[in-house]
């Protein structure tokens, strides 16, 4: 049974892409219909209408891959993971050089106007030398 399946997995793909479209978009439809025009005095609309907000949301707003809890932590991960693996030397480096990054021309020519507070905050946050 699992290798009928297996094979002809493609074959079962679309239909249930299509049924799972189908079914959001009666839902999609039932809920304007039923809320919309009591509420904001809008017409009713069609199942092919309900489909396509559901697909311009869908382009819109995101296919659901991002944000939630759990996600979007890889790269610190692989940071971190990377961080382990330096030698205490190749640590400070690395840190010199991330201490820069995001500040553009700006911070190390001191034309920008917030140049001054980044050197006095970066003066404060440095321990004083014995």
């Amino acid at each position: 049974m699992k290798s009928f399946l297996y094979k002809r997995r493609f074959i079962f793909i679309p239909f249930g892409v299509a049924a799972f479209l189908t079914v959001i978009s009666f839902a999609v439809m039932a809920l304007w219909n039923n809320l919309l025009p009591g509420i904001l005095h809008v017409g009713v609309i069609t199942f092919w209408q309900a489909m396509g907000i559901f697909v311009l949301c869908k382009i819109l707003f995101g296919f659901g891959k991002g944000g939630g809890p759990g996600r979007g932590n890889w790269m610190r991960h692989r940071m971190e993971e990377k961080f382990k693996n330096m030698t205490p030397e190749e640590r400070e480096k690395f840190k010199a050089r991330m201490e820069n990054c995001g500040r553009g021309h700006w911070g190390r020519h001191g034309d920008h106007p917030y140049a001054k507070y980044w050197q006095e905050t970066k003066a404060e946050e440095k321990p004083a030398a014995e």
